[in-house]
């Protein structure tokens, strides 16, 4: 006699187990609406959501009416938590598994019509002239090969807000003189507080992706040399900024404007 071939019952509790599966690995653990979660078991624990517990006080509570970007979207965390205050936002990432996985939870959320998914590198925005009230730059910066280049592009898509955050060294010192040296005193960029960055030629925490490591007083000298200033600094490695007016101290001591058109394709623009 045959045996019979047992099969998983069929509900919408099943196949989103299924689909969970299908669609893993998952490097973001959504927490889902029926209560299941994506990754449970995340190395680095509840990921992201302990990283947005701690951004999140330090926006508007409602974003109605806001555009946002959220840049190395991944499986959606971030953008899904800001489409819940009201804002409409555009995702974008380079794997097109993310963005399947995110394509598909904002189906399980109900927020397909708030959010807007594009693959697409960060470079590519160079090519845009979108700006956004919020722009998320988080957990990126430090895997792209240019970097300041990156944030040159990011920094001109702002309206109001950049929400940052990079892996940096532990540094937190910060230099209180950094203006103009001879050549003959570069002993003063070895001293504690002086922006620097570190550059990882093989891998770091076993990630090929991981290019740069900068301390503290690099990424708020990076940021106002983008034209940004920083507002407040919420928590380890994150930073919260926004535009700064012409003329104020801290941006690019000139125009950057051709030399960036050039670096990111736009020469004749």
């Amino acid at each position: 006699m045959a045996q019979s071939i047992r099969r998983e019952p069929h509900s919408p509790e099943a196949d989103r187990r299924r689909d969970v599966e299908r669609l893993g690995p998952w490097f973001h653990n959504l927490h889902l609406p029926d209560g299941s979660e994506t990754a449970p078991d995340h190395p680095l624990g509840d990921f992201p959501r302990y990283k947005w517990n701690v951004l999140a006080p330090h926006l508007p509570a409602r974003l109605d009416g806001w555009t946002v970007l959220d840049i190395g979207a991944n499986a959606g965390y971030y953008t899904f938590e800001v489409a819940r205050r009201g804002a409409r936002v555009t995702a974008i990432d380079v794997d097109p598994h993310y963005l399947d996985q995110a394509r598909w939870a904002a189906r399980a959320y109900g927020l397909e019509s708030s959010v807007e998914f594009r693959r697409m590198q960060v470079y590519e925005l160079a090519d845009s002239d979108e700006h956004f009230d919020l722009v998320l730059f988080l957990g990126v910066f430090y895997h792209l090969r240019y970097p300041l280049l990156g944030l040159d592009i990011v920094a001109r898509r702002v309206k109001r807000l950049l929400a940052f955050q990079t892996l940096t060294t532990l540094a937190m010192e910060v230099q209180a003189d950094t203006s103009d040296r001879p050549l003959d005193e570069r002993a003063a960029l070895r001293e504690p507080g002086w922006p620097t960055m570190a550059f990882i030629e093989d891998r770091f925490a076993g990630d090929p992706t991981n290019w740069w490591v900068p301390n503290h007083a690099a990424v708020m000298a990076q940021l106002r040399s983008s034209g940004l200033g920083v507002r407040s600094h919420p928590g380890h490695e994150f930073y919260i900024c926004e535009p700064l007016p012409p003329g104020v101290a801290g941006r690019a001591p000139y125009d950057i404007t051709p030399e960036l058109r050039a670096a990111s394709g736009r020469s004749t623009a």
